[in-house]
Formats: C-alpha cells, structure tokens, sequence
C-alpha cells in the first residue's frame, strides 16, 4: 500500500516569466524550484502558461487591425512553447528530480503529434522523480483565448495519487464550470491547484468557495506582471505596454484550507514565493459533515457522465 501523505509545505511562486523566451523561463524556473525547495516546500506551484507567459497582448489587441502584430506574437509564441514528445521540460523535470519535489507548471503545449500548429493551455504535473504524472489541457479557452488556444479534452480531467496527497484542479475561469469541479471532486481530490490570470475579490471568493465545497485545500496560484516585466525584445511593447509601471495583473495568490478559511496570502502587487503548510489528511476529515461527492451526492437523482477519450483528427490504417 502507498504511504499515507504527511504534513507538508507547499510554494506558490509569483514570479513573471521571460515572455517568449523558453529557454530562459525555463532557467528561472529551475532557480525558483531550487529556492522554493530551500524554503522547505515538496508541492511548488506556478501559473497558468507560466512558460513561456500568459498571452495579456489578446485583451490589448484587435485581430483585424492589428493582423501583422498577432500574427508576428504568435509566431514568436509557437516557436518558444513546449512539446512534452521532444523534451522540451527536461531542465525543469530534471529539478524537480534533484530536490524531491513534485511540481506543477502552466505551459503552452504544442501539438507534437499532428500538425504541429496547434496550441494548448496545459498544466503538467511533474513527479518527485522527474515523470510527468499529469497533463491537463484547458477545456474552454476564455473569450480572446480561443485566438491562441484548442480546446481541451477530459484525457487528463484526473485526481492523481502523488507523496504529498491526491492533487487534482482546474485551469482560471475553468473553476467557474460546477461540472468540471464535481469531476476533480468524486475523485477525491485533497488538494486542488488552481493557476490562473484572474485575480481580486470575486477570484478570491471562488477559491474559498471551492475550498468549502470540495472540502479540500485550494492553491490558487496567480500571476503578479507589470509592463517593465515584459521583455524588451517583445515586438511592440510600448504600444501594448505603455505605462511600464503599471500592475496589469496584481497576482493574488492564495492558499486556502478545507473548511474555506485562507491560510496564506492574498500577495497583492508583488513577487514573490507564497509558503504554506498542508495537511492532506485534513481534507477527508473535513468531509464528515459534507461531502459532494458522496453522502451529499445523490445519485439517484443526480448522475455525471464523463468522456475522457481524446479523440485524433486522422486516422492511419
């Protein structure tokens, strides 16, 4: 029988990416699992398509007028995102490796397997060991983000056993989807990671929420950029970026416990490491008065069908 999971100390890093630089936001990310593995942590989180960076130039732009600009992003953006088939994670599998710590990381996934122009919102979770234990994609890209990204499948909808608990979740404004959740929920799930670009009160709310309804810990990891975090090799980064200083997002990570009570954070305007300390156990515990999942499940009334088969585009026979 696996080892029950013990207490623990979780990271959540809310440090900006080298935008459009893989190989670079791949060299800040073996540092930031080294320093978050210093400061004690076995679970390190970080944010949505954290590598090579959230796509903020969406919401600056207009597909239309602004063709040959997108067009030129894009470009850059296929080029530095990550095929799992070639190794393109190696260096950060390698430090998760090294220091015994399981991980899990926002990517832009490319499509390795057909046609190779397709991208995908992806969250990867990386094994003690250095395997990929996990690969989730985004099921619905939100609004301008269907410019970027394919929509998911349920192929890595999954709670998965790992040494510091059983971690499932969902993906920003995919925590907003109440069937997605009861998916990650029935499979009991004890800690729910949440990487996102949301932020603020409401974003805040639907962490605690989830956390109460789930009876599990939530890690919301969030995003904290300012234009000056933008490189300066982006194209055009003083028409999208103008005021350099500017909080475009204010991070607000978070970690909150099973009973819907935040433990750590929010860290607003900031960089930094989010620390906390987690008790998996203290998740089926807090099941005892509910339970969504199961004696507050209903199934005779109430029944959840969920199709994980990902389906290819051709077939070669």
């Amino acid at each position: 029988m696996p080892k029950r999971p013990t207490p623990h100390r979780v990271a959540v890093v809310q440090q900006p990416p080298v935008t459009l630089h893989r190989q670079k936001t791949l060299q800040r990310g073996v540092e930031l699992i080294e320093e978050a593995a210093v400061g004690g942590a076995a679970l390190i989180s970080f944010p949505e398509t954290w590598l090579p960076g959230y796509p903020e130039w969406l919401w600056r732009l207009r597909p239309g007028d602004d063709y040959e600009l997108t067009s030129e992003i894009h470009r850059r953006l296929i080029e530095n995102s990550i095929d799992l088939k070639t190794g393109d994670l190696k260096p950060m599998q390698t430090a998760a490796r090294r220091h015994k710590v399981t991980v899990s990381l926002g990517i832009h996934e490319r499509d390795g397997e057909y046609s190779r122009g397709t991208l995908y919102n992806t969250v990867v979770l990386i094994g003690p060991d250095g395997s990929v234990l996990n690969r989730h994609r985004k099921l619905v890209p939100t609004n301008p983000e269907r410019m970027v990204w394919a929509t998911g499948d349920a192929a890595g909808l999954r709670v998965t056993e790992t040494a510091v608990g059983r971690i499932g979740g969902l993906i920003c404004w995919e925590n907003y989807m109440p069937l997605a959740r009861f998916a990650v929920f029935a499979q009991g799930c004890e800690i729910y990671v949440a990487p996102t670009w949301d932020s603020g009160d409401r974003w805040l709310a639907t962490m605690r929420h989830i956390a109460a309804e789930g009876r599990c810990w939530v890690i919301g990891t969030g995003s904290a950029m300012r234009g000056k975090d933008i490189p300066k090799d982006f194209p055009q980064r003083a028409k999208i970026f103008p005021n350099l200083e500017e909080w475009y997002n204010p991070g607000d990570s978070v970690v909150v416990n099973p009973t819907g009570t935040i433990v750590a954070g929010p860290l607003h305007e900031k960089h930094g490491i989010l620390y906390a300390d987690c008790d998996p156990a203290r998740a089926s515990a807090a099941k005892r008065t509910l339970d969504v999942a199961g004696h507050y499940g209903r199934p005779d009334i109430f029944k959840l069908e969920v199709n994980r088969e990902a389906l290819a585009p051709i077939d070669f026979s």
